[in-house]
């Protein structure tokens, strides 16, 4: 696991599923590779996932910051959700982003 996708966690215990961590991983790796009018046409996609999560962690809404935060916004809304006991569904939603992105 990439320790930059690890957001620090009181007492060193990782509320994310071994499932979502790998999900994570994967989507940071392709993510950081992609041009940036590749992740530009990516946002639709992500800014699907991020709604729903925001659904998940209770938000009203996370802004639309641009394809250089999104994947941040990703990772704190999925520590959030796993943090509350939401992490069900998770894995499938991020291997379903990982598979839409360009």
């Amino acid at each position: 696991m990439d320790p930059r996708s690890t957001p620090p966690h009181p007492g060193g215990v990782d509320p994310r599923p071994e499932p979502v961590r790998v999900e994570l991983d994967r989507i940071e790796s392709r993510w950081q590779t992609l041009p940036l009018p590749q992740a530009r046409a990516g946002m639709p996609r992500m800014r699907l996932t991020l709604d729903r999560l925001a659904e998940v962690t209770g938000r009203a809404c996370v802004d639309d910051l641009g394809p250089a935060t999104a994947l941040h916004q990703l990772k704190v809304l999925v520590w959030e959700a796993c943090r509350a006991g939401r992490a069900h569904g998770i894995p499938e939603e991020l291997a379903s982003l990982r598979r839409d992105l360009p």
